[in-house]
């Protein structure tokens, strides 16, 4: 039988073999596609390479990170079940194979940038930014992951080396740094390439710098670079803040505005609408964590009526127990009732967030608020922590309601709302919390930073699994011994691609398994 098909395969190849040898001089000619192109510029890669991203990191969140991080309940008791810390190694593959498969086009818009016949500093500094941002998801999600040999299938390198994070980071800083300096002059992008800043260089340049504050603060608490990623946070805080330009305003946010429209061929419509069906929108019970903060401090954006049409802003339904959630975590044969959850479009497609407009977040300037909230909290800068803290607590309320906090910090809307809600700043509290009862100013900010982080790709997992904040009730039935997974496997295919590469990964790192931590976590 084996020899029959080896004599079928030899047959059909030779038949190929001779048609190609009998095709004219015209071949080519003939075969060429006249409405592709051979050659493309910068800005037509942009946008489709961004809506992919948005896409994958967008439901990914959904599916992973909201259910780790006990934004939703996905109520059953099957295997798989990711709320229960049940993790497949099969959840690995889709971030690992999109993120790679868009660094592609990232590294494409930089070298085409690069070229002299269509120099143009700004797509260069865009395009380092967006590795910074995608290389940072990878690593932070998987630990050590090819970088410096990755996306070289080209030159005909298939089995890239696993770089170790620390190596990793320290390149993406690198990165930053240039694009920062490349986009100083300003040289100006088309608009329509560009659906996250419309071709407003300066905003690209302010998401840039924000990033860099968002990796110098994961690292900080590595004893091997702490002094050193502590120093640049005072430079780009303190010291030379005009020349590190962030976030200031909900004007500066990186958002993918989506069209709020409900075809799913079309460019600009939320993956939301496109990959998820409206009868599963609406299928994962709002987890008790998430919705109990939010109706005990009063919050605005789970009230009617600073909503539309008396639902409100963040588009959750009551459950029979009115805004009451499920506890994550629960023990097997002990399903809760589900109570609230997300409204679809099937209710009404202007009043959900499957078509909501503004929840393709790269990143919200809410998060650079807290981010110097922290480092000023722990005495790096010279900023103050109130005012940060307040201030992010207006800028995370005002994405999704704008103009309810106008003042921001010194509104005294922000003020009432954080002393009414029993959140307000104390410069007396610890730094830390020494116990789950007790309040602290770490706590404090990462309790409202988790909420700034809602829809932001697997942010809120990562800054959890660096501060061990805010303080999750951990169930009894979770596995991986109660404690929140470190890190994804990596995907099957690159164990038997890259076999080599990923041995030394793992000897060095530590075992494939999701309790293994990645280098930032490790003490």
């Amino acid at each position: 039988m084996k020899k029959n098909k080896n004599i079928i395969i030899y047959t059909i190849l030779a038949g190929l073999s001779l048609s190609i040898l009998s095709c004219t001089k015209d071949f080519n000619e003939v075969n060429t596609d006249p409405l592709g192109q051979s050659d493309v510029n910068a800005d037509q890669l942009l946008a489709p390479t961004l809506v992919n991203l948005m896409s994958t990191n967008m439901l990914r969140n959904r599916n992973f990170n909201n259910e780790l991080m006990q934004v939703t309940v996905d109520l059953g008791d099957s295997e798989g079940k990711t709320f229960r810390y049940d993790i497949r190694r099969n959840a690995a593959d889709n971030t690992w194979n999109n993120w790679y498969l868009n660094l592609t086009n990232i590294v494409d818009i930089q070298n085409i940038a690069s070229k002299p016949e269509k120099l143009n500093k700004s797509y260069q500094g865009i395009s380092l930014i967006l590795q910074s941002w995608v290389y940072s998801l990878l690593t932070d999600t998987y630990g050590d992951v090819p970088y410096s040999e990755a996306n070289k299938g080209k030159d005909g390198n298939y089995q890239p080396v696993f770089d170790k994070q620390k190596d990793i980071y320290l390149g993406l800083f690198e990165k930053l740094e240039q694009a920062n300096n490349l986009l100083k002059d300003g040289t100006s992008i088309v608009a329509t390439s560009d659906p996250i800043f419309y071709g407003d260089v300066s905003k690209w340049r302010r998401l840039g710098n924000s990033l860099y504050l968002r990796l110098l603060l994961r690292v900080s608490g590595k004893a091997e670079v702490s002094s050193t990623v502590i120093a640049k946070i005072k430079d780009i805080i303190d010291t030379n803040p005009n020349n590190y330009p962030i976030m200031e305003n909900n004007q500066h946010t990186a958002k993918l505005l989506w069209t709020g429209s409900n075809i799913s061929s079309a460019l600009y419509t939320s993956p939301y609408m496109a990959s998820v069906r409206v009868n599963d929108f609406y299928v994962p019970a709002i987890g008790e964590f998430f919705i109990n903060n939010l109706v005990a401090w009063n919050d605005p954006r789970i009230l009617p009526a600073f909503g539309t049409s008396n639902i409100n802003r963040f588009r959750i339904r009551p459950g029979t127990n009115g805004f009451a959630g499920v506890p994550s975590g629960y023990v097997p044969g002990n399903e809760p009732a589900k109570q609230s959850n997300f409204y679809s479009a099937s209710d009404n497609a202007v009043l959900s967030l499957q078509t909501d407009p503004y929840t393709g977040i790269v990143m919200n300037c809410a998060e650079v608020d807290f981010i110097i909230a922290e480092a000023a909290a722990k005495g790096w800068v010279t900023k103050s922590p109130q005012t940060y803290y307040y201030k992010g607590i207006a800028d995370a309320i005002n994405y999704w309601l704008p103009n309810i906090m106008t003042g921001g910090a010194t509104d005294p809307a922000v003020i009432a709302y954080a002393d009414a809600a029993d959140i307000e700043w104390n410069n007396a509290l610890p730094l830390q919390s020494p116990s789950a009862s007790t309040m602290s100013k770490m706590l404090l900010i990462h309790q409202q930073k988790y909420y700034a982080l809602f829809l932001v790709d697997f942010q809120q997992w990562f800054e959890y699994r660096r501060t061990a904040y805010p303080i999750l009730p951990m169930g009894l039935g979770l596995l991986n011994n109660r404690v929140m997974p470190a890190r994804l496997f990596y995907p099957v295919v690159t164990q038997s691609a890259n076999p080599a590469n990923y041995k030394n990964a793992v000897a060095s790192q530590g075992p494939d398994v999701i309790s293994t931590q990645v280098w930032w976590q490790k003490p």
